[in-house]
């Protein structure tokens, strides 16, 4: 059953690019946008040590490489996605590449942490307007339900791979050559991936957004996510209770209430709340959110854990995490991209999420000597393969049924939820594991005597201490997502023939299925 059309509509034909092989071409460019975007947000973090001693950058202003990415990523990704909805999401796509290049290029040649401090956030700002024009053209390229499964079988292993990807680049660069060239290698990335989606890319006419920008709108949500990210990024560091922190999280409130209160009032809104009422959607980017926020903090504590407790190489931890790549890639094109057409998303997405905290549950288990092969590995599988499986469907399925004038918004939201939810997770777990190794320390290192080998050996087990704790919480946060998913999304398995994707006029998914939206000319 497809999606009712209005009486006095005529059918909308299918799109004349329907068998087109330039569609998988851009593709390939796409998915190349998208990894450098991913993998920035992890590469940098292997190099940062060495480019704070070579620019002089002090231990309380070294946070500033990545929170500077993190605010104007996070802060500015609902305004791009208009922005790809007014301008065009081709346009957006390449300008936001052709900047991100522009800006790791300054980055790389930065010679003050001042300077470093600028570029990260002119990525940031660059990044916030490629990421939701890139799912935004799949969502509106890809028409035919198993065509779409395939391709965003394979956003969806980049979106999740990316992060690990970045780990070993980056150990792999560092190690090697040096920190800049964690910045330079974005360069040929970003040149490939514009001059192949300006001549390759066709983009379908019709469906772009021509209403006035809500310039309030852009105001309150740009300020009210970055005083969340910041609020979140400052208690790692300063402390819940810093009179700061708990500031930015009031305002965070005030900022984003104002926000929706606006939206519901404005006859152009930034983002339309039927985007984010509908459950679908809402299950999607709710459970998505959480499940970062359990995965953005394992990258953290195995990265330590590897190289601090263990002693591996940047390169050596980078090639640790192949196993979790692996299963991402097999979880979201041979599972999710070939179950998509035939089972609903929840029951893929539900058990996927689930499945990988029991990946999860398995780390639960590190130790000072636990084994690499029978712990570490089954654990990374396991969550790679669950992440991945559950990543497909809720890419997909986030873009699914929205007026194609706001698919740009709707990919932002994609985004955001990933983008806050890492920002969120990194500083929420590891605040608890900071206490958790406090906590250990205060009843243990005094134990240990004067025995300087006996008090590091106490101070590794108090680090391995507090990562578990953290990862128990991030065992919860998973299996929340997962719930989460089973019980908002209601959607059935997409249909096997292409439909109008604006049935309604809010563009709602219908409760029984998946429609896939025609964007005709």
């Amino acid at each position: 059953m497809g999606i009712p059309m209005s009486k006095t509509a005529a059918p909308a034909p299918l799109l004349p690019e329907a068998g087109d092989a330039n569609r998988w071409k851009a593709l390939v460019f796409i998915a190349l946008a998208q990894l450098m975007v991913v993998l920035d947000a992890t590469i940098v973090n292997i190099a940062l040590p060495s480019a704070q001693q070579d620019l002089g950058i002090s231990d309380g202003n070294r946070q500033w490489v990545v929170t500077a990415y993190a605010l104007a990523f996070g802060g500015l990704l609902l305004f791009g996605g208009r922005i790809a909805d007014l301008w065009g999401r081709k346009r957006a796509f390449v300008t936001g590449l052709t900047g991100f290049a522009a800006a790791s290029a300054l980055g790389g040649a930065a010679t003050t942490g001042t300077l470093m401090f600028g570029a990260r956030a002119l990525q940031g700002a660059f990044g916030a307007l490629l990421a939701p024009a890139a799912l935004s053209l799949l969502a509106v390229m890809f028409t035919d339900a198993r065509e779409r499964a395939k391709a965003f079988g394979i956003y969806g292993a980049i979106a999740g791979g990316g992060g690990a990807v970045g780990l070993i680049l980056g150990g792999f660069l560092t190690e090697y050559l040096n920190w800049r060239w964690t910045f330079f290698v974005n360069i040929p990335f970003a040149v490939v991936a514009a001059a192949g989606a300006y001549f390759v890319i066709r983009e379908p006419a019709g469906g772009r957004n021509r209403s006035p920008l809500d310039i309030p709108g852009v105001v309150l949500s740009t300020l009210g996510l970055v005083a969340l990210v910041y609020g979140f990024t400052r208690a790692e560091s300063a402390g819940w209770s810093d009179a700061l922190t708990v500031s930015m999280f009031v305002a965070s409130v005030v900022l984003l209430g104002a926000f929706v209160l606006v939206e519901s009032r404005v006859k152009a809104p930034l983002l339309p709340l039927r985007v984010i009422t509908e459950r679908n959607r809402g299950g999607v980017y709710l459970s998505l959110g959480l499940a970062i926020i359990g995965m953005f903090g394992l990258f953290l504590f195995l990265t330590y854990y590897l190289q601090i407790v263990r002693g591996y190489s940047p390169v050596k931890t980078g090639f640790a995490f192949l196993p979790m790549i692996a299963g991402m890639i097999t979880g979201s094109t041979q599972i999710g991209a070939r179950l998509m057409t035939r089972v609903p998303a929840r029951l893929l997405m539900g058990p996927g999420f689930l499945v990988a905290a029991v990946g999860m549950l398995l780390l639960t288990q590190l130790s000072l000597d636990s084994s690499y092969a029978a712990l570490l590995l089954p654990g990374m599988l396991l969550l790679g393969l669950g992440m991945g499986t559950a990543f497909m469907p809720a890419m997909s399925l986030a873009t699914l049924g929205v007026q194609p004038r706001d698919a740009g918004v709707a990919s932002a939201m994609v985004n955001t939820s990933q983008q806050v939810g890492g920002a969120i997770g990194t500083a929420l777990l590891n605040t608890i594991a900071s206490s958790a190794t406090a906590a250990y320390l205060t009843g243990h290192l005094a134990g240990a005597g004067t025995n300087r080998g006996a008090q590091q050996r106490v101070q590794l087990e108090g680090l391995v201490h507090g990562y578990t704790n953290a990862i128990w919480f991030a065992v919860g946060i998973l299996a929340v997502a997962g719930v989460i998913a089973l019980t908002f999304v209601n959607a059935g398995r997409p249909g096997s023939t292409t439909v109008t994707g604006a049935g309604s006029a809010d563009g709602e998914i219908a409760a029984d299925e998946m429609p896939v939206p025609v964007i005709a000319h």
